[in-house]
């Protein structure tokens, strides 16, 4: 045995790098898993010596991560978020209604316009109509010239084009044009006695209003119904005079 080999007090010699440490730890510090001892046995592991203040001693308990708490600057980011969504919420519906309604009045803009369009054309075949409705007075609508204005009333009739005027008819100053007035017997309003030119309408637009002669309520007769009324009061006293004369005939015969 050489100077420079260590021997241990049994007197075995063998060469060592520093203390032996046994490491007697249930759960292994790389692994994490737990050891058997028994397959183990009595295995010894050589660690390298260490300083004193270097060793730092192992956690046999997984320590569960402490949360921070939650600074107050992220806590007010969050509130002002959640009010920024609904701002920008009430935004999208407040837009989404314009639109609607924007695109509601589009169409109805295009309806008008439509219709107004329509009369517009239609207004320009009306003294047509007319002949037409002269030529059907007078019997003379007949052959090709028969077809054609049936077929042009027809068209005209699908575009909602509606004729109206009757004699007859209770005179209105919004669809009637009066020519003249005429005092007539009998009536108690003023209705419509002649039609001049027959009126057209398209819904509730008035294309042309008709031309026509309205009867009003006559005043003689209103007078003459009011006269006739007292006569007749009158006439009934009178019948009761002479039938008290006769009756004084009659007792004076009686009395001879």
């Amino acid at each position: 045995m050489t100077p420079s080999e260590n021997t241990n007090g049994a007197g075995e010699g063998e060469e060592r790098q520093g203390p032996v440490i046994r490491d007697n730890r249930r759960i292994d510090p790389e692994t994490g898993e737990v050891r058997n001892p028994e397959a183990e046995g009595d295995d010894t592991e050589e660690i390298p010596e260490v300083a004193e203040e270097e060793v730092v001693e192992a956690d046999l308990e997984d320590d569960a991560p402490e949360v921070p708490d939650t600074p107050e600057s992220v806590v007010s980011e969050a509130i002002n978020a959640d009010e920024r969504v609904v701002e920008l919420t009430n935004d999208l519906k407040r837009v989404q209604a314009e639109y609607a309604n924007y695109r509601k009045r589009v169409d109805r803009d295009r309806v008008t316009v439509r219709e107004m369009a329509t009369a517009q054309v239609v207004g320009e075949l009306l003294p047509i109509l007319d002949d037409v409705g002269r030529a059907r007075e007078h019997d003379e609508l007949n052959g090709g010239f028969k077809a054609v204005g049936e077929a042009l009333e027809a068209t005209v009739a699908k575009l909602g084009l509606e004729r109206y005027a009757e004699k007859g008819d209770e005179f209105d100053p919004n669809l009637h044009e009066a020519l003249t007035l005429v005092p007539v017997p009998g009536i108690s309003t003023q209705t419509v006695i002649e039609v001049f030119q027959p009126g057209y309408r398209m819904g509730e637009r008035i294309l042309r209003p008709a031309r026509v002669v309205v009867g009003e309520p006559a005043e003689e007769d209103a007078e003459a119904s009011a006269e006739s009324s007292g006569s007749t009061a009158g006439s009934g006293g009178d019948t009761s005079e002479p039938s008290g004369a006769a009756g004084t005939d009659a007792d004076g015969e009686d009395d001879k």
